[in-house]
């Protein structure tokens, strides 16, 4: 008799998250003894602020935390969320519109369960976030890559979309400020792409979870708020993590239509229930709290942005467009493949990064997980010493 897989194909399938993967394995190292510079991981350097800190540690000490809540969310934290989205995008929903999650990638899992089936086409720009395609696959569907470049900006636009969309399209993956581009698309570039979607008669997934890292002259502009025909047919994904350096306490939201959101919720309701009860106590102090922190944290990035643009184009056979939002650079290395690093043949980002893991003890992760081959991520969310002491290693490996 054929052996049978103890694993199921569809989790089988499931490609391990690329970012994750090389923050494990650059800890991994630092456990060891070795000192390793990381610019992989999409996490502030920063603490998360007192406030919140000080509420989880009030709700710890209060019994009502210690049960089961709403599945959906704290009452007053869905009630924050929709206040603090009208505040922040200009966006009006109630409370009964938002379903808290556990995490960012949580919101976006629960999104596309519920609204994917077996079949369905999403069409998923490139350089995408490492996460997006996975869940699509979970659910029967398939993503249709749809790539840009530095002509563009990184950017999509209408044109591609139309000449990729079939029958089958259900959806589309819409993220401004990017990760890992650091892209910002304009209001104009917002408004067209929205209501194409909203003509065309598809669903679109904007996830707004940098919405307050735009640089320079460039802003955040909300698709639903831009195009409100196309609200009925339209999820925003959101948390804390990157506002509020709070990407350990797992709280995130998905915004969305009320049939969707219930049928989310009831999902949830049998995935996980609530979401940590000190942790939505934590949220809620974020959410309801000023932006103060959230100012300081963004100048810090946004020098660190100019410091690494700068030194990255010091070096030789690497571009970048400089970063407009987020906290990554997406250098392009093609100019120093083809040739031997570290003594060894590089011909590849994904050899690169091993190389300069291994040599210049420094991690970044590969475009190859961005559907980007020849360029890598790296995250200027870390401390200023640590960028220098890093962008020095990787000159002297790569001069």
């Amino acid at each position: 008799m054929a052996d049978v897989s103890r694993i199921s194909a569809r989790v089988a399938a499931i490609t391990p998250s690329a970012t994750l993967a090389v923050d494990a394995r650059a800890k991994a190292l630092r456990a060891a003894g070795e000192d390793v510079i990381v610019f992989a991981a999409g996490e502030p350097d920063f603490p998360s602020p007192a406030h919140v800190v000080e509420a989880a540690a009030e709700a710890c000490r209060d019994p009502r935390n210690h049960r089961y809540t709403p599945a959906p969310g704290l009452p007053e934290l869905r009630q924050a969320v929709a206040d603090k989205t009208r505040r922040d995008s200009g966006l009006e929903v109630t409370a009964s519109q938002v379903l808290v999650t556990n995490g960012g990638k949580h919101a976006i899992y629960i999104a596309f369960a519920t609204l994917l089936d077996p079949g369905d086409e999403v069409l998923l720009p490139a350089p995408y976030w490492t996460t997006y395609p996975e869940p699509i696959a979970l659910c029967g569907a398939r993503a249709v890559v749809v790539p840009t470049g530095v002509d563009s900006g990184f950017k999509v636009t209408v044109e591609q979309l139309e000449e990729a969309i079939t029958p089958r399209t259900k959806a589309l993956v819409f993220v401004s400020p990017s990760n890992p581009s650091g892209a910002v698309y304009s209001p104009e570039q917002v408004e067209a792409i929205g209501r194409w979607a909203a003509e065309r008669g598809i669903w679109v997934l904007t996830d707004e979870i940098y919405e307050h890292l735009t640089y320079d002259d460039h802003r955040f502009s909300s698709m639903p708020v831009l195009v409100p025909e196309l609200g009925e047919r339209c999820v925003i994904v959101n948390g804390v993590a990157k506002t509020y350096a709070m990407t350990g306490w797992r709280v995130g939201w998905m915004i969305g239509p009320l049939d969707v959101v219930a049928a989310g919720a009831g999902l949830q309701s049998h995935a996980t229930s609530n979401v940590a009860n000190v942790s939505q106590r934590a949220a809620l102090a974020a959410v309801t709290g000023g932006l103060d922190d959230v100012v300081r944290m963004r100048e810090a990035f946004d020098r660190r942005r100019l410091r690494m643009f700068e030194l990255l184009a010091n070096l030789p056979g690497v571009t970048c467009l400089r970063p407009e939002g987020a906290f990554y650079a997406f250098p392009s290395f093609e100019g120093v493949l083809g040739r031997e690093i570290g003594g060894r043949q590089v011909d590849t980002t994904l050899e690169l990064a091993e190389v300069v893991l291994e040599e210049a003890k420094v991690a970044m992760v590969p475009g190859e997980a961005f559907a980007s081959p020849g360029y890598a991520r790296l995250s200027f969310a870390l401390g200023d010493d640590d960028l220098e002491e890093g962008m020095a290693r990787l000159a002297k490996l790569l001069v």
